[in-house]
């Protein structure tokens, strides 16, 4: 069954994650991907989301894929309990998942059930397009990506930070630009979109 936590902002809703996925996560371990962070100036929110986890008592092994072959990227993600994304630049962070293969790997290992916590970025490449938030991430960024088509996961498409700064004008364009066409889900740095197979929820305050 596929279990997704998609947030904005990991650190925000931390406190969600373990009723979400109904057991102890002390000592478990995830792989840890900051990939989206790279290309960005401001790195922050990556260093909050890791302190978040080491305080839920959860081991990281840190895994970027951008300098990392297919091979160690499966083995690294096939024999951690979780898989994390983190904010940055989505279409940077797609170019990297298509470049290294991790894309597929991912997919695979969340078919067969392995809880996904996506932060932001991390949070709409699970989308089937990530076209629409241009208007957030600079597409430059990504000089080799050509075809903005996603891991095409869930059906509906998430826009964080709504109605947070430094994003919030951004995103109410992008609402504008896109509310006839795809089924958004916006949510703000204190929510979390939990899908637990067809279950979608969204849990926290705007």
């Amino acid at each position: 069954m596929t279990k997704l936590f998609l947030s904005s902002s990991f650190v925000d809703v931390s406190e969600f994650l373990e009723p979400f996925l109904g057991e102890e996560l002390k000592n478990k371990r995830i792989t840890f991907i900051p990939t989206a962070s790279v290309p960005e100036e401001y790195k922050a929110y990556v260093t909050n989301d890791r302190k978040a986890f080491e305080k839920l008592g959860i081991i990281i092994e840190e895994l970027n894929i951008s300098n990392t072959g297919t091979s160690q990227i499966e083995q690294v993600i096939k024999k951690n309990d979780f898989i994390y994304i983190s904010g940055g630049n989505t279409f940077y962070l797609l170019q990297e998942l298509k470049t290294s293969g991790a894309d597929k790997i991912i997919l695979k290992e969340i078919k067969k059930g392995k809880p996904y916590i996506g932060a932001s970025a991390g949070s709409i490449i699970m989308s089937k397009n990530i076209e629409y938030v241009e208007k957030m991430d600079d597409k430059v960024k990504a000089k080799n990506l050509d075809d903005y088509n996603a891991l095409n996961v869930v059906s509906f498409y998430t826009l964080p930070h709504h109605t947070n700064e430094p994003f919030k004008k951004s995103v109410e364009e992008i609402m504008v630009d896109y509310k006839d066409k795809i089924d958004l889900i916006p949510i703000s740095n204190t929510e979390v979109i939990q899908v637990n197979g067809e279950n979608i929820k969204i849990i926290g305050t705007k």
